[in-house]
């Protein structure tokens, strides 16, 4: 009988196997960096990218493509973004996923470096998979666009210049979240798409942006109303930096009611999709109701 919390566990438990072996191949001098690289990614977190990229392999038959070399990489390029997030230069944060932040462990400098790593090696890996045919390299080229300057790096960029310059505008807003937040996730469920030869692609694009849309409401929302030990980082940084966020421009009211929109339109846009979708519908709901 399907039960999501071990089909979730089942994604999970994969994935770690893949990313236990990429820990046992991976030694890198001087110490400092292979220990700063390998303590974000062993911070744990619920890794719900990779987990979303197996699931959409199996719903569009590339579960013999390689994705977990996908996921990998695509867990390598999350996990060096929320270091370099963390840096006092960005959003300054002591504290990530209940530990301190990689920068509090090993210093700024090595915190910088260990990001610029595991964003290196990701390349690394899908540079790999490139060598096995076109639909590889596609796939490889997506996720590179979709964490690159057209993707997560112009929605951080973005999102540094409205706090600095005090920006509060609603189009702004909606570029940095698409970008910073749902650019990634959306690659979590198209890349296995591409690999299967364009199956569902659209569909599944969007419904990525989509939930990523969700997700950061929810998580604006959690920073506005969230503690330490749910969010295992620091609450209430947004308002604190001037950030333009879901909460700062329309209240955490207004956001409740447009995470519900987001909520029925992910779910919508699955009605689209060949196969068995339960999963992915629990995820929507997963995301939307998560406290932390």
């Amino acid at each position: 009988m399907y039960s999501f919390k071990e089909k979730y566990g089942e994604y999970l438990s994969a994935f770690e196997v893949r990313l236990k072996r990429f820990y046992e191949e991976l030694t890198c001098r001087p110490q400092i960096l292979d220990d700063s690289l390998k303590y974000s990614l062993k911070s744990g977190g619920k890794r719900v990218r990779p987990v979303l990229m197996l699931a959409a392999a199996d719903l569009v038959g590339a579960q013999n493509c390689g994705v977990e070399d996908y996921a990998l990489a695509l867990e390598l390029i999350h996990t060096y973004s929320l270091i370099h997030d963390d840096l006092p230069e960005m959003d300054n944060d002591d504290f990530r996923r209940g530990r301190p932040s990689n920068h509090k462990m090993f210093g700024a400098g090595n915190a910088v470096l260990a990001g610029d790593g595991l964003l290196n090696t990701a390349y690394y890996i899908l540079f790999e998979r490139c060598a096995d045919g076109k639909l590889f390299a596609d796939a490889a080229k997506f996720m590179c666009g979709c964490a690159g300057v057209t993707g997560m790096i112009a929605g951080q960029s973005a999102d540094l210049y409205c706090a600095e310059k005090g920006i509060k505008d609603g189009d702004m807003l909606d570029f940095i979240v698409a970008n910073k937040t749902g650019k990634l996730i959306s690659a979590a469920v198209a890349v296995p798409a591409i690999l299967a030869g364009g199956k569902n692609f659209l569909e599944l694009r969007q419904f990525g942006e989509d939930l990523g849309r969700l997700f950061q409401l929810v998580d604006d929302i959690l920073d506005e109303e969230g503690n330490f030990e749910h969010l295992g980082k620091t609450s209430g940084k947004d308002k604190e930096e001037n950030k333009l966020t879901y909460v700062t421009f329309y209240g955490a009211e207004q956001c409740r009611v447009y995470a519900d929109i987001m909520f029925d339109r992910c779910l919508k846009m699955l009605e689209g999709i060949d196969g068995d979708t339960r999963f992915f519908k629990d995820v929507v709901s997963f995301v939307r109701y998560r406290e932390g």
